[in-house]
């Protein structure tokens, strides 16, 4: 009888075990659970630990309770200044009222959710980007912008149940076509850079050349005057030692310019002159000239000072001459001072080989009379 018993209080003890089973139910940390009966809500369960449940009636349905993510694709808007921009975001959200979680999504669960939330992002992203310019969304500091999108989102996702947490956005961006664009203008204002730096430097580097020019042009001008200023007063005091030697001898004058012009003349060795013998040319061939010739008269003298009328004759002591010394020329330029002033130089004194040598004085014998 025991046996019977045993086999009858089996399947009493199953079936009680499977309406324990199914009365009992976890809520997990993670998790917040909903007691459904016949589709309404009749529990709510959002702290962790083991609840109880009618068996074949209630259902309980869990949602996580963890801060979740959704991730937006990229989409462009148009700031204020009308230039387009690709934004994508990342916005951070949690359920707050699972009742009306489960009101508004139904059995879609989390996905539906996301689904339903993120075109509230989206135009939340479009509504707050649209209302200031494109500098101000493209700079470091988008905090407040960031701000402004997630209380607007999260306005907007009450009805949901939910609470958007936090929105940042990733990425802000030109799109293809304007981003080529842009980049061609950039490399264009570049290169103006450039340009303008070249030719800033051409500018400077002709200014420093022109500069350099004229200063050699300042420099060679102003040696070439000295040049001719030296030139022409050494020119000057050739001349005038020329002047003088005709003076004092035209003669020996004469016979070193035709020496001077028989040496230019008969230089070479094909040198062929076909020239009549009488012509003035050969003057100085046939005869040397010397009974024309004038000597040198002799060197001033005169009395010392002091002396009587009787008094010998004294050479000068400041400025006297020896006997055959030629004195050396003082020619000066129009304003009197000495030549090679101007131009600073100093010119030589007339070497010593180009001084007459001493010539005694000629004595010319008496002609005999004449025979009566």
């Amino acid at each position: 009888m025991n046996r019977a018993i045993s086999i009858l209080a089996l399947p009493f003890l199953v079936v009680v075990a499977v309406l324990v089973i199914s009365a009992l139910y976890i809520v997990d940390v993670r998790e917040k659970a909903l007691v459904l009966r016949f589709g309404q809500v009749v529990e709510v369960r959002e702290e962790p630990g083991l609840g109880l449940k009618v068996p074949f009636l209630d259902n309980v349905v869990k949602y996580d309770a963890r801060i979740l993510g959704l991730p937006t694709p990229p989409m462009e808007v148009t700031p204020l200044d009308d230039r387009r921009l690709v934004v994508d975001a990342f916005a951070r959200w949690q359920i707050t009222d699972v009742v009306q979680f489960r009101r508004a999504v139904g059995g879609g669960g989390i996905e539906f959710a996301q689904s339903r939330l993120e075109p509230i992002v989206t135009n939340a992203i479009r509504q707050v980007l649209g209302s200031v310019p494109s500098t101000t969304v493209l700079s470091d500091d988008r905090t407040s912008l960031m701000n402004r999108i997630r209380d607007l989102a999260r306005e907007d996702a009450k009805d949901l149940g939910i609470r958007v947490i936090d929105l940042r956005l990733t990425r802000t961006d030109l799109p293809e076509q304007n981003l080529t664009a842009t980049y061609a203008r950039m490399r264009a204002e570049r290169e103006r850079e450039a340009a303008d730096e070249i030719a800033r430097g051409g500018e400077a580097a002709q200014r420093v050349r022109a500069a350099a020019d004229r200063t050699v042009v300042e420099l060679t001008s102003e040696a070439r005057k000295r040049a001719e200023v030296v030139r022409g007063e050494a020119d000057a005091r050739r001349n005038a030692i020329y002047a003088e030697a005709f003076g004092r001898d035209p003669e020996f004058f004469a016979f070193t310019r035709s020496m001077m012009s028989y040496e230019r003349s008969l230089q070479g060795e094909n040198t062929s002159l076909v020239i009549q013998p009488q012509g003035e040319f050969f003057d100085y061939l046939r005869d040397d000239g010397s009974e024309r010739a004038r000597p040198a008269p002799p060197s001033a003298v005169r009395p010392a000072a002091g002396t009587g009328a009787g008094a010998e004759a004294q050479p000068e002591t400041k400025g006297a001459l020896e006997p055959g010394e030629v004195p050396a020329p003082t020619e000066t330029n129009r304003e009197g001072q000495p030549l090679g002033s101007n131009a600073g130089v100093t010119l030589t004194p007339l070497p010593e080989t180009l001084a007459s040598p001493p010539q005694e004085e000629s004595v010319v014998p008496p002609s005999p009379a004449p025979a009566d």
